[in-house]
């Protein structure tokens, strides 16, 4: 009886449209394309929170307020998405904990943003519920990480 192997390396190369070490120049520069492109917003989005700051301060504090409090928040979560993105140049793979902290910055900054607007205890509530179970899911990352040497 003959043996069939299927460890033939020509069979795995063809599965990639381009060439394995091509594969990962272009996502990498993608992926670092993406973070210049996230890096200019930001620096636009905070240009843009100190002038609506400026022209606001006199007339009506708080409404500049509501705003410095919500452009902070999806800076934050910028600052975070990059940090997915170093992370999965760094190691080729993102991290789920990663994920949740992009999660509970931008519920929080919802849960926030309920403070300045109508909202109705319902949605306080369900706002509460999902970051509880976020903060559980993340603990849970870190208790059950399969990296030892990582502290996030």
């Amino acid at each position: 009886m003959s043996e069939i192997t299927f460890n033939n390396d020509s069979t795995r190369n063809n599965i990639f449209i381009l060439n394995p070490k091509w594969h990962s120049r272009v996502i990498s520069t993608l992926v670092s394309l993406l973070m210049i492109t996230i890096y200019i917003w930001m620096f636009f989005g905070f240009i843009n929170l100190l002038i609506t700051l400026y022209h606001t301060y006199p007339d009506s504090w708080g409404h500049g307020a509501r705003t410095m409090i919500t452009d902070v928040i999806i800076i934050l979560a910028s600052l975070e998405l990059v940090r997915i993105l170093q992370s999965y140049l760094s190691i080729g793979r993102v991290k789920v904990s990663l994920f949740l902290d992009v999660a509970l910055i931008v519920l929080i900054g919802e849960l926030i943003s309920y403070w300045y607007s109508e909202y109705s205890i319902r949605e306080v509530v369900l706002s509460i519920a999902v970051i509880s179970v976020l903060i559980v899911l993340r603990m849970l990352t870190i208790k059950y990480s399969p990296d030892l040497n990582d502290t996030h």
